[in-house]
């Protein structure tokens, strides 16, 4: 994205990500967001999530529907964090909060359309309650990928570099995104 009076009102959130422990911000036209009809068949089968929580398929955006909604955006900002299996679950809650932080905060300077998503099921609750209301519904946030996003397509473009981790004891790069505007 070309430096413009419009990228530098958002550096703010970058700043905002980075100060909060990504390893990388970018900001993105929001037309880069990368979605893929495969992706949420990866949710059904190939994660222990499908089904069981209230930011997982089939309670999330279709990949049709979020096609239709990132076309509603023009500006995203994208950011990268890394886990190791010793900081797993606490670095991924982290993000989370961030996540809403950061779009919190665009909301409050005007821009309401701002819209959050992480990486991988929610982990606000050991357990999700599906048949009931969401215990965190201020801070719960759907999957990249729940709603048919190709997290892997979308980071490449943005110029951050994520590959498949090979080993289990391996540090694993997770990307989250924000939707501005």
């Amino acid at each position: 994205m070309k430096k413009t009076a419009q990228q530098n009102r958002y550096r703010k959130y970058v700043d905002r990500a980075l100060a909060g422990g990504a390893l990388e911000a970018v900001l993105i036209p929001a037309r880069l967001v990368k979605t893929a009809e495969w992706v949420r068949l990866k949710c059904q089968f190939g994660c222990g999530g499908f089904g069981r929580g209230l930011c997982c398929p089939p309670h999330t955006p279709t990949p049709e529907q979020m096609k239709r909604v990132l076309a509603g955006y023009k500006t995203a900002l994208i950011y990268s964090y890394v886990c190791t299996p010793a900081n797993y679950t606490r670095k991924r809650l982290r993000m989370q909060r961030l996540v809403v932080d950061v779009e919190r905060s665009a909301f409050l300077d005007g821009y309401y359309k701002a819209l959050g998503l992480v990486a991988g099921p929610c982990r606000l609750c050991k357990e999700c309650r599906v048949a009931a209301r969401c215990l965190h519904p201020y801070q719960a946030r759907p999957s990249m990928e729940s709603c048919g996003i190709d997290v892997y397509a979308t980071a490449r473009s943005a110029g951050i570099e994520l590959n498949v981790v090979t080993r289990e004891n391996a540090p694993s790069k997770h990307i989250n995104l924000i939707l501005i505007e």
